[in-house]
């Protein structure tokens, strides 16, 4: 029987590396993929893309397989980093992790691969893939729940999760690194990146005013007490505590958080100690993309995640037959971002997710 091709997309981390090495173990033909994404240098002058390329070659190499690297600056621009900007210059929080998934590593980077000869993609994602008898492709929370991913893949079609193998949806870190660490891969203790998909950690208040003015205003208490003043809307977030700059009261203790912004009158809204206008009861969802899932036409309860760092919440959703939903919070949720994505789960599922409007 032929062996099936798998082009795996090496990032030059650990978890790509033991996806490539679990692959040729249980015999596929495998094939490396080092995207490029991102041409600038980092705030150093260092281009961290030739060290990660440079790892790649290495586990490859060792592993004995073949990598080639292709350029897709040219679509994260257009598809993710526009959008990126945009959302940040209309007052909103955008998350361009979910976007890169669905527009870069499961769009260009798919057809690029299955036009090489691939049977499957593959990547290093924490989480799991069911490709169902009934024609679904349903995705699956990883064993690792401290790592799952699936909130960053919510918005991935069944086209695209269609010819998708996930190798380490039941390992856990610290199993990847073992295997990566006794079988000799160089990036077995590489730490893991973080930061903006593909452009990595930078000093993001410098880095976003490179591309969208600053623009000062006033800093605001609900109750209209002005208490300073911004260095742009975009900066700010809610809930945010760190970056406010603003000092205590007299003889009142605790921190202020961005509780509001006012982007038409460019007013930050901000509560000292109080954090109770941060907790909302329900939020609107646009542009939902269910993974697999075809909801009831009536309201119906499972659990909802509204950022990545967060537990699952108990949650009605109401479709409103736009698209979107109405999504109502068995507990009072605090800090419910727009742009940010409200993803959805039944157990061992993610079911889909939208835009938080």
């Amino acid at each position: 029987m032929e062996k099936k091709t798998v082009v795996v997309g090496m990032s030059g981390g650990v978890d790509s590396s033991v996806a490539a090495l679990l692959l040729k173990r249980q015999g596929y033909n495998v094939i490396g993929l080092f995207m490029l994404n991102w041409e600038e240098d980092d705030m150093n002058g260092a281009c961290t893309a030739e060290g990660d390329f440079e790892d790649v070659r290495r586990v490859c190499s060792l592993l004995d397989i073949p990598y080639y690297s292709v350029n897709f600056a040219r679509q994260y621009m257009d598809r993710v980093f526009k959008y990126f900007l945009a959302e940040y210059a209309a007052g909103r929080t955008p998350n361009p992790d979910v976007l890169c998934n669905r527009e870069i590593k499961f769009g260009p980077f798919r057809e690029y691969a299955l036009s090489m000869g691939a049977d499957y993609i593959a990547t290093g994602h924490y989480c799991g893939i069911d490709h169902n008898a009934d024609g679904r492709h349903y995705l699956l929370k990883a064993a690792d729940a401290g790592k799952d991913q699936t909130y960053f893949l919510n918005q991935v079609t069944q086209e695209q999760l269609s010819s998708v193998l996930f190798p380490l949806a039941a390992l856990k870190k610290e199993e990847v690194r073992a295997i990566a660490d006794e079988n000799g891969l160089s990036t077995a203790k590489k730490k893991d990146s973080t930061g903006i998909c593909f452009i990595g950690e930078r000093n993001f208040r410098k880095f976003l005013s490179q591309y969208l003015p600053n623009k000062p205003g006033r800093i605001l208490t609900l109750e209209g007490e002005d208490v300073g003043e911004h260095i742009g809307l975009m900066h700010y977030t809610l809930g945010q505590r760190r970056g406010v700059n603003l000092g205590g009261r007299a003889g009142e203790s605790g921190r202020w958080f961005v509780v509001k912004k006012d982007l038409k009158n460019n007013i930050l809204y901000v509560s000292h100690g109080d954090e109770s206008p941060l907790y909302t009861t329900s939020c609107e969802v646009n542009a939902i993309n269910w993974i697999g899932y075809i909801p009831p036409s009536t309201p119906f309860e499972c659990t909802a995640k509204f950022r990545y760092r967060q537990g699952e919440q108990g949650v009605k959703v109401t479709l409103n037959g736009g698209g979107g939903a109405h999504v109502d919070f068995n507990e009072p949720q605090r800090a419910v971002t727009p742009g940010q994505y409200a993803v959805f789960y039944d157990k061992t599922r993610c079911l889909g997710g939208g835009v938080i409007v």
